[in-house]
């Protein structure tokens, strides 16, 4: 018995570290254990989450680059010289004429 007690006196922490204790707090370390996954989990959710926003974010400007570039087509195309020039295939031409109004005939028994 004494030497059992010279042994535990010389290595402190084998009293610490005894199997009954360490299963008397089993559910300490199930918990810690969970926290840990817990922990780790959210951090690859927080990387996924970052890169489509970034990504979301990126499409999102690509989106707008090809919305202006539309747009000042649109507008260069729908100027006056270009819709002539697009119509002259078409054998349009713009009318040297004035235009002329039409007006009906008044008929004088018909009034309603």
């Amino acid at each position: 018995m004494a030497e059992t007690e010279i042994n535990n006196n010389k290595n402190p922490l084998k009293k610490l570290f005894s199997t009954q204790w360490i299963t008397g707090n089993m559910n300490f370390f199930l918990f810690l254990s969970l926290l840990a996954v817990l922990y780790i989990a959210n951090g690859h959710m927080a990387d996924r989450f970052i890169r489509n926003s970034s990504k979301t974010q990126n499409e999102i400007k690509e989106l707008e680059y090809q919305y202006k570039t539309l747009k000042s087509e649109v507008m260069y195309k729908s100027e006056e010289e270009q819709v002539l020039k697009a119509a002259e295939p078409l054998g349009l031409k713009i009318s040297k004429e004035l235009p002329q109004r039409l007006q009906s005939e008044k008929k004088e028994g018909n009034h309603q």
